[in-house]
């Protein structure tokens, strides 16, 4: 999301407008839900996806002929089998389109507000009110609202984990906080890095050994920490907000980590590993004087299970369960 804020941040303050689309209701079977965010420009180009196929063209459509007048509508496109459109999906999306106009300082202002937001750690929504005939929004984290004229008396009910509607006002949020700290750079670390930080974690890799602590491996990675596996509170200090998956060399580290990561109250703790490594684990642990509803909360075996082997597989299957985590899901 940072990207997609940072080129139409670049684009409104070199003179170019742009045609905000966002999906503010989605029901049924639809490719994208609320809160799914697409630019149009001038020369036909398209930045990000409100769900693709026919409707999102029909929305590049409309979008570029509202921008070149100015305009803002909402529109809502139905996905029926054997509709103009060609979709099959059985359900309907209600999309907003708002004028962003060539340096507009109030919608800079919040564009830049979320570029500071996205080096921060501190949960961010952008606000948008649906109105017909202009681009109002702003910005709120749990402190508040930022250059909003006149905010929704119950803003901060609309600042949810997902996107959410509440009369003409939509908030998405766009900075979540927290980081993933991944301890152990091995092959599926390197595969899991970018694979989280492609879904929006922050991710931030540990290990005791330099040769696997290079952030040359680790391009996608907010950072990459080397230093003892007994001592990880020297450079990290983990909140509720932030994530743990343990991925060290040796059940040893497991156990140091896991000492000092039970009862940290982080949102997400899980250790890979087989069923013996992982019985150790958790014998000492108990032995250590943990109960078994601290350990409980580990998710071990790591990721949702879908069978997976190879390093790429087990990102694919560990991102989906962190991805389960932050929406909320009680089965996660």
């Amino acid at each position: 999301m940072r990207k997609w804020v940072r080129e139409v941040l670049h684009a409104l303050e070199d003179g170019t407008p742009a045609e905000l689309v966002a999906v503010t209701e989605a029901s049924g079977s639809t490719p994208r839900g609320a809160g799914a965010l697409m630019a149009v420009f001038p020369n036909g180009r398209a930045l990000g996806t409100i769900g693709g196929g026919n409707v999102e063209y029909e929305a590049q459509q409309l979008a570029a002929e509202l921008l070149e007048r100015g305009g803002c509508a909402l529109r809502r496109f139905y996905f029926v089998q054997g509709d103009d459109l060609g979709m099959v999906c059985g359900g309907d999306v209600t999309v907003r389109f708002q004028y962003l106009p060539a340096g507009d300082a109030r919608v800079i202002a919040v564009l830049r507000d979320l570029m500071e937001a996205s080096a921060g750690d501190l949960d961010t929504w952008l606000v948008l009110n649906l109105q017909e005939d202009a681009a109002v929004m702003g910005t709120a984290d749990r402190n508040g609202p930022r250059h909003l004229d006149g905010p929704p008396e119950d803003l901060s009910a609309l600042l949810q984990n997902r996107p959410a509607l509440s009369g003409s006002w939509l908030t998405v949020p766009m900075v979540r906080a927290g980081r993933v700290y991944i301890f152990g750079g091995g092959h599926v670390s390197r595969a899991l890095v970018p694979a989280a930080a492609a879904a929006g974690f922050r991710p931030v890799v540990y290990d005791d050994r330099p040769e696997f602590a290079g952030a040359a491996l680790f391009p996608q990675a907010e950072s990459v920490l080397t230093g003892d596996f007994t001592d990880i509170g020297r450079q990290i200090a983990l909140t509720a907000d932030d994530y743990v998956v343990i991925m060290t060399p040796g059940h040893q580290a497991d156990y140091e980590v896991l000492t000092q990561t039970l009862r940290s109250g982080v949102k997400y703790l899980g250790c890979i590993g087989s069923k013996k490594k992982l019985a150790l684990c958790r014998e000492r642990l108990l032995a250590a004087g943990f109960t078994a509803e601290e350990y409980a909360r580990v998710h071990a075996p790591i990721g949702l299970p879908i069978g997976a082997e190879t390093p790429e597989e087990i990102a694919v299957s560990v991102t989906a369960q962190l991805i389960a985590v932050r929406a909320g899901l009680p089965e996660a």
